[in-house]
């Protein structure tokens, strides 16, 4: 007897909808499984065979064929354990093979029945929702990430035998249901505040820029000077996600399963700084069967670069793409998967290899030749992609021990989310969330400046040297600043701070 189940899996961090076929034939015992299956879809064969011996079903004594098709695909996970599971005992006449035909199952079997969670499941609920399913059965495991898809009803079910008495009797199993509006009103939760940083008032406002408008933003100091202190406090002050963003970033971390299973989405901005000693694979993504990166995990939010130069030079050029088209592709012979990536990159580093160059209170002990070599271990091209470069000195023994209370988090935040509202409202439906994402149309017609800020830019330019994307990156900036200040036309000292905020185009002085 012939059955038809359907399920799902995961490419990169979309799902694709797969029809599991189960055949029963006469003949000897046999379990054969075709349509490209890996290694762990291979070993669901034991699994589902003890499986449903344990729940209390028979298991045929015949010739059992699986075929998952799309054959051309090569089909990786174990959330095929429930579907196989499941077309077995319609085959076999335990369950009834039509009712089978509008709802998608995914899962994990243990060998005594039980149904384990998945990864990428948020991905599939999603997927099924295009295909026009209604109904998903996940485990119990996986019920809140799946919930968050709106017009799909999902049932969890904790083991095999909840999943054949819900086919049989429907209303056996509540479906799972989850607000989604409560979880993105929520505040983070930062311990980290900017009250907390004495001084680097300059510091302090070039990361408000930056989180305005989602720029790019490079550090440098002496050691000690608070560059680290400040990055980790960036999350404090960033806006909270809207559900768009909110569903890419968790599918991200569904995918690679780092998703608790008590939480249903991630509202909040994510924070990454990998270790200087990452591979280019960990930090864009890749393996075997390519995962997600560092850079994707940080899709949405912050990814840190702590001592940048120390970063070894191809994994940094690495970045060049993703910060400029917001996507990883990652190509191999069989197929190309595409991971999202737009984030919001930080880095800090110090201005020379003792770290000292340029600090009145400290000696510096570098020759010219060994800054350049240190400075250019950083490429042009990636230099190019940070929006705004800022020094930030050490501060001064009485400022530390000072009594004065600096601005919190929550001040500077509401400034930014101020910011972001004026750039939603300006973009509408565009798929522009903040300045630093605007492509020439938009720099051309929402960054038109007058005269007298135009000979400030042109002589920047020849001073500078900027390239035509770090013009660009300029006009963004200065954007971003008169939308902090809630003016529509951007001036001449919006200008003025923004070429502020490009230090690193001036030329080194030697020491």
């Amino acid at each position: 007897m012939l059955a038809k189940v359907l399920s799902s899996a995961v490419i990169g961090v979309d799902a694709y909808l797969v029809e599991v076929e189960i055949d029963i034939a006469s003949g000897l015992p046999a379990f054969a499984m075709v349509g490209l299956p890996e290694v762990a879809v291979k070993e669901s064969k034991e699994r589902v065979r003890s499986a449903i011996k344990n729940s209390g079903y028979p298991f045929p004594d015949d010739r059992v064929t699986v075929n998952l098709a799309p054959a051309h695909i090569k089909k990786v996970g174990t959330g095929f354990d429930l579907p196989i599971a499941m077309g077995i005992l319609a085959a076999t006449g335990m369950i009834p093979p039509d009712r089978l035909r509008q709802v998608l199952f995914l899962g994990e079997l243990s060998l005594d029945g039980r149904v384990k969670g998945v990864r990428g499941s948020l991905s599939m609920a999603l997927a099924a929702r295009e295909a026009g399913f209604r109904s998903i059965v996940v485990p119990h495991n996986n019920r809140r990430e799946a919930a968050v898809v709106e017009t799909v009803a999902v049932y969890p079910v904790h083991h095999l035998s909840q999943a054949v008495a819900f086919i049989c009797d429907a209303s056996s199993i509540p479906a799972q249901v989850c607000d989604n509006a409560p979880m993105l009103a929520m505040d983070p939760e930062c311990p980290d505040n900017f009250a907390d940083v004495k001084g680097q008032t300059h510091a302090k406002r070039a990361l408000e820029v930056a989180a305005a408008g989602g720029h790019n933003l490079l550090m440098t100091g002496p050691p000690g000077a608070g560059k680290t202190m400040l990055a980790r406090r960036l999350p404090s002050i960033l806006p909270p996600l809207n559900f768009e963003e909110a569903i890419e970033t968790t599918k991200v971390y569904s995918v690679v399963g780092m998703l608790d299973a008590d939480q249903a989405l991630i509202a909040h901005r994510t924070f990454r700084a990998p270790h200087h000693t990452t591979s280019d694979a960990g930090l864009i993504g890749g393996g075997m069967v390519p995962r997600p990166g560092e850079v994707s995990l940080a899709h949405n939010g912050v990814l840190f670069l702590d001592e940048l130069p120390e970063y070894k030079k191809h994994v940094l050029e690495v970045l060049r793409q993703p910060l400029e088209d917001g996507c990883v592709t990652i190509s191999r012979a069989s197929s190309s998967v595409t991971f999202p990536a737009r984030v919001m990159l930080v880095a800090a580093m110090n201005p020379c290899p003792c770290g000292y160059h340029g600090d009145p209170a400290h000696a510096c002990t570098c020759t010219p030749r060994q800054i350049h070599h240190y400075r250019s271990r950083i490429s042009g091209p990636l230099m190019d992609r940070i929006d705004i470069h800022i020094e930030v000195p050490a501060v001064p023994y009485k400022a530390l021990l000072g009594d004065a209370r600096a601005e919190c988090s929550e001040d500077i935040r509401a400034r930014v989310m101020v910011a972001r509202q004026i750039q939603a409202k300006r973009y509408g439906r565009a798929k522009v969330y903040c300045n630093a994402q605007m492509g020439p149309r938009h720099i051309k017609r929402h960054c038109r400046i007058g005269p007298e800020a135009m000979d400030l830019l042109e002589q920047a330019i020849e001073r500078l040297g900027l390239s035509a994307r770090a013009l660009n990156r300029l006009l963004k900036i200065a954007r971003t600043i008169a939308d902090l200040a809630g003016e529509e036309a951007i001036s001449m000292h919006h200008i003025g701070e923004a070429i502020q905020y490009r230090s690193l185009d001036r030329k080194p002085s030697a020491t």
